[in-house]
């Protein structure tokens, strides 16, 4: 599989595979294909489709099959930035759950939980997170600008919640309670924060949906 990253404030990902290669997307985040794309949605068992309904993410994907040279573009759903990252059996990685766009089909999901379940139940979007491992080229939804940042052992790194895109599975996610009354009510910070403690890379985004719902919902009526 080829591939081009293109577009401006509302990227796409160009695919162009041989025959038989796949590419999976759980979002429906296709925007074209050649005509020769074989399409087929999974649930991928009872099991599996239970644990996506609990975390809220969709519980089908969709598979297609290039039938001879075919090209496939997936687009974003947000203004960022698409992450294209190497999945192997030794570098896993944990996800944002909305981040996933689409990747080759070697490439496995499944649900990560934090495994401090007691903050990270109050702790908002960085308590349920997204496993991606096997083998294969992943692409990542970022929403606003990418920074990335490589954490030596033991070094940490403190940010909000919704700013943490994705992380190598090397890398140690807890969440902490803000301290401090005056802090929680006037800090904007809400109740919790991430701590991240290497090694391994960490992708952060600027610009996280959740923020700007927040942001904005003050100045949205309300029906009565």
């Amino acid at each position: 599989m080829k591939y081009v990253i293109d577009g401006g404030a509302f990227p796409y990902v160009t695919c162009a595979l041989e025959d038989g290669e796949k590419m999976i997307t759980e979002k429906g985040s296709m925007i074209w294909m050649s005509p020769n794309m074989k399409m087929e949605t999974s649930g991928g068992g009872v099991g599996k489709m239970f644990s996506k309904a609990f975390t809220g993410e969709s519980m089908f994907q969709n598979i297609y099959t290039a039938q001879g040279d075919a090209s496939i573009t997936f687009g974003s759903s947000f203004p960022g930035k698409i992450l294209d990252v190497n999945i192997t059996p030794e570098k896993a990685l944990i996800a944002q759950k909305n981040c996933f766009l689409a990747s080759e089909s070697g490439v496995q999901l499944s649900v990560h939980f934090n495994k401090n379940f007691g903050a990270g139940l109050f702790g908002g979007e960085g308590f349920i997170m997204q496993k991606l491992s096997g083998n294969g080229t992943a692409f990542l939804e970022i929403d606003g600008d990418l920074a990335e940042k490589e954490l030596a052992p033991g070094e940490k790194l403190v940010l909000s919640t919704g700013n943490v895109a994705a992380f190598e599975a090397s890398v140690h996610m807890e969440i902490q309670r803000v301290q401090g009354v005056k802090n929680v009510l006037f800090g904007g910070e809400g109740l919790f924060l991430t701590v991240l403690t290497g090694p391994g890379k960490v992708w952060l985004q600027t610009m996280p949906i959740v923020s700007i719902a927040g942001a904005i919902r003050p100045y949205i009526a309300s029906s009565k």
